[in-house]
């Protein structure tokens, strides 16, 4: 069997797109009985010769449709070059025995590769998630009219024909239309352009620094535990009542005196004696 050669992808030409074009179109294409035979090569065999000669006889498939997709702004090499990839696997899965010729079967997958790139490519945010969504942004892009906003019975019959809801119909042109915005200020801008850089920054503490501050907090919380277990239980009480409430007011030097049965006076010194002892013992936590 003759050994074919497979043309330069289409992203690697140095001339223009033409040449690729002409030079995939000189690939002779395959009868029905020609498909089969070299199907079932690939098949029971792997031969890889006839996984080329098929590739190759539909290569200008992958570029005509791929001009259905030139209208989205991009570079139509690379549509055609993601369309190659759906057409390789396409004859990796043919199954000679159906009865269906691989251009039918191959379609689906050119489409479906051409179609994630553009979605990965064509906006920054990410317009169609779903399947759903899918459909109806390849399907409006196709029904539009024209560049401008849908009218509302235009927004009716483009429902009507995609099966959806005029409101996803809306909601789906928003998002066609909305623009991508750098969010770095560019050279050319002058000195009063805010960029969205600037308002889009969060002040709040980076999780390192939040990581820090609760590790320093469990930190003094058990330091402070830990010292106040150092202390007798009525310096104990006293800081409690007087420093450590959480919920409820702190306790006046009077009361704790009526308390404990001691004077105001006596209370202040307890204590003014504990918090020394209690600075000592943090210190090296704080």
């Amino acid at each position: 069997m003759t050994e074919m050669t497979l043309p330069a992808p289409a992203h690697a030409l140095t001339g223009s797109l033409e040449q690729y074009v002409h030079s995939v179109s000189r690939f002779p294409l395959l009868s029905a009985e020609e498909e089969v035979s070299l199907g079932r090569q690939l098949r029971d065999h792997n031969d890889l010769q006839a996984a080329q000669r098929l590739i190759l006889s539909h290569l200008r498939l992958v570029v005509s449709v791929a001009r259905q997709y030139a209208g989205y702004g991009l570079p139509q090499a690379d549509l055609i070059q993601e369309g190659n990839v759906g057409l390789m696997k396409a004859v990796r899965r043919f199954d000679p025995e159906r009865g269906v010729r691989l251009v039918s079967f191959a379609i689906h997958w050119i489409k479906a590769e051409i179609h994630e790139y553009i979605l990965r490519n064509w906006r920054l945010v990410k317009i169609a998630t779903t399947k759903a969504q899918r459909k109806l942004f390849f399907g409006l892009r196709s029904l539009k009219p024209g560049f401008g906003a849908l009218s509302h019975r235009e927004t009716l019959e483009v429902a009507r024909q995609l099966g959806v809801r005029p409101e996803d119909v809306n909601e789906m042109e928003i998002r066609l239309s909305g623009q991508d915005i750098s969010l770095d200020p560019s050279p050319e801008e002058d000195d009063n352009w805010v960029s969205p850089i600037a308002y889009l920054a969060d002040d709040a503490a980076g999780p390192a620094e939040q990581l820090e501050t609760r590790q320093q907090n469990h930190l003094r919380h058990d330091g402070l535990q830990q010292a106040l277990e150092t202390l007798d239980d009525r310096s104990r009480r006293i800081l409690t009542a007087r420093w450590l409430q959480d919920e409820k007011p702190a306790a006046t030097l009077h009361e704790l005196a009526d308390e404990l049965g001691i004077s105001a006076e006596r209370v202040r010194q307890i204590e003014a004696r504990a918090l020394q002892k209690l600075r000592v013992t943090l210190e090296p936590v704080a």
